[in-house]
């Protein structure tokens, strides 16, 4: 891995080749997408069913689409005990986690007649978009569809694009099925998208999509963006670890590798303090590559995006990672509480040498499905929030509007509002 000192002219630079990888510089790509939602608004399931033969090779339509009870069935025969197992474990920790987040209506009554509150209500469908063929990951099927169930949604559509034969990965199978999605339907990329957006014969519509995929969903989320919510535009992985003399390179090393491995596009920064640390994380890194079963992916990603920076205080070294807003932080120094009270922008943040980043998005609890090129400043963690809509309540008796009206009339007057004012000025009318 490069390493470089730590300057104002090395962080603009990193900050500048970071937001390449934004799919908001992939705008070659919205025409066709455009054009495929378009289709699929106008054909509904037509359209979708030609292009799943088209992209995917497979021969989907209304018989099909929907899996089944018999394929779930299937799924469980085809994957190991062993790992339904830790899958049911690891459901119940990010079920447990989520659960905190839940959120009730509240009520301010007062004794002049005014009640004021906010009423919370679970979105009533939802759709989960989950990437197929090599790209499995029922870690995050579970991320995607429990914090939904946590918060209350009323139907859950899932859909995810088959392989050839027609037939789901087991594994998300069986992920779907275990954290509690209403219905699977055999459909990806922007089509996926487009349908649960707009709605078709055989999917529903729904009112907000969350789920990762390639940069083809993720245009088609944010085009679709209005018509429903979504979570978020999703860029590639990043991590950024600090750490100072007392870290183990060894483990850093391990950890910047476990992004990397992900795409080309995946960043893996280390910011140390210790010029020593430094090389020492590159041997590692160059070692671990050599031998991990995806060494290429590694390797382009760590030529185009890995970065080992030597700063001169730990300070800089804060700063640097609250301007970069890594979706994975992780801390590794002598006293990595102090230092995490200093962090204000991160996705995750991962405390220590036994806290690695592959812990949280397995098992811990906290979502994985985290914010990324920067977004960090703003966003949060794909939650129990995204899954529920807060309506204001207001209630006022005759005699605690009695006693602001005028105010009310005069502000409205003063915006010349006067169908306002007079709105408010009736019901206190000589007759």
């Amino acid at each position: 891995m490069r390493i470089l000192h730590l300057d104002k002219d090395t962080r603009r630079s990193l900050l500048e080749e970071l937001l390449k990888r934004s799919p908001d510089h992939y705008g070659q790509y919205e025409e066709s997408v455009g054009r495929i939602l378009k289709d699929v608004r106008l054909r509904k399931d037509a359209a979708v069913f030609d292009y799943t033969k088209r992209f995917d090779g497979a021969q989907i339509d209304s018989s099909n689409i929907r899996v089944t009870k018999e394929e779930i069935e299937e799924a469980y025969r085809l994957t190991d005990d062993s790992l339904v197992a830790v899958i049911r474990k690891a459901l119940h920790n990010i079920r447990t986690y989520h659960e905190k987040q839940r959120q009730t209506s509240w009520f301010d009554s007062r004794p002049d007649g005014t009640v004021l509150g906010q009423k919370v209500t679970p979105l009533k469908r939802v759709g989960v978009y989950v990437p197929g063929g090599k790209a499995a990951y029922p870690s995050s099927v579970l991320m995607n569809i429990i914090p939904a169930k946590v918060a209350g949604v009323e139907e859950i559509i899932m859909t995810t694009p088959p392989g050839k034969d027609g037939k789901v990965t087991p594994t998300t199978l069986v992920a779907a099925n275990e954290a509690g999605a209403d219905m699977i339907c055999k459909a990806g990329g922007a089509q996926a998208i487009g349908a649960l957006a707009y709605g078709t014969e055989s999917i529903p519509k729904v009112d907000k999509i969350v789920g990762p995929g390639n940069i083809y969903v993720a245009l088609a989320k944010k085009a679709v963006y209005g018509h429903v919510s979504i979570d978020a535009i999703a860029g590639p992985s990043e991590i950024l670890v600090i750490a100072d003399e007392t870290a183990n390179p060894r483990y850093v090393a391990a950890d910047l590798l476990s992004q990397a491995e992900h795409d080309e596009l995946a960043s893996a920064i280390l910011i140390t303090t210790s010029a020593k640390l430094a090389r020492e994380v590159s041997e590692e890194a160059d070692r671990f590559a050599g031998k991990l079963s995806r060494s290429e992916i590694i390797k382009r990603s760590l030529d185009n995006y890995g970065y080992i920076l030597v700063a001169d205080t730990m300070e800089e070294a804060i700063e640097t990672a609250n301007e970069i807003a890594s979706e994975h932080l992780e801390i590794q120094t002598k006293d990595p509480y102090d230092v995490m009270t200093k962090i204000r922008n991160a996705g995750a943040i991962f405390i220590g040498e036994y806290s690695s980043e592959p812990l949280g998005d397995y098992f811990a609890g906290p979502n994985h499905v985290l914010p990324t090129n920067g977004t960090a400043k703003f966003f949060s963690p794909l939650s129990v929030d995204d899954f529920i809509k807060k309506s204001s309540i207001i209630a006022y008796s005759r005699d605690a509007l009695e006693k602001i009206h005028r105010d009310i009339e005069y502000f409205a007057e003063a915006e010349q509002l006067t169908a306002h004012a007079n709105s408010i000025r009736v019901r206190f009318e000589e007759r």
